[in-house]
């Protein structure tokens, strides 16, 4: 497993530093890591090169088993959004054609109806057991 860390001082932005220089108290930026343990910044205030699991897949990667390099806090600390190196970021991997033929026969087995039979555009809802028609919906 990856260790690689951010540089020990964290990765600034200039913005925030020069707010905080003039006294204004930032909620959860700490690009330091001393207040939260993880480099810490504000919603919307992720530094470049730092990227979410969904920024990563949007870009047709995946974090590659390396450990979160920074968070982002908002919402009075509720929320949180781990943030990995695009740099260290490895590829998505696709389905072999067996899996996309195992979907495509567990997607088929969903929309099949086991009262009369017949594959509908739609998942067999749950709760009725059989298609709408069948169900007298």
């Amino acid at each position: 497993m990856n260790t690689t860390r951010l540089p020990a001082n964290g990765i600034r932005v200039a913005y925030l530093d020069g707010l905080a220089a003039k006294g204004t108290f930032i909620h959860f930026y700490d690009p330091d890591g001393r207040r939260y343990g993880l480099p810490t910044y504000p919603y919307r205030w992720a530094p470049n090169g730092l990227l979410t699991v969904r920024q990563l897949r949007a870009r047709g990667l995946r974090p590659g088993g390396q450990q979160p390099a920074a968070q982002i806090l908002w919402r009075r600390g509720k929320r949180v959004a781990y943030l990995y190196l695009a740099c260290l970021a490895l590829p998505k991997r696709t389905a072999t054609p067996a899996q996309l033929a195992a979907l495509d026969a567990a997607m088929r087995a969903r929309r099949t109806c086991p009262s009369c039979g017949l594959e509908k555009p739609y998942c067999i809802p749950r709760s009725l057991g059989e298609c709408n028609d069948c169900a007298g919906w």
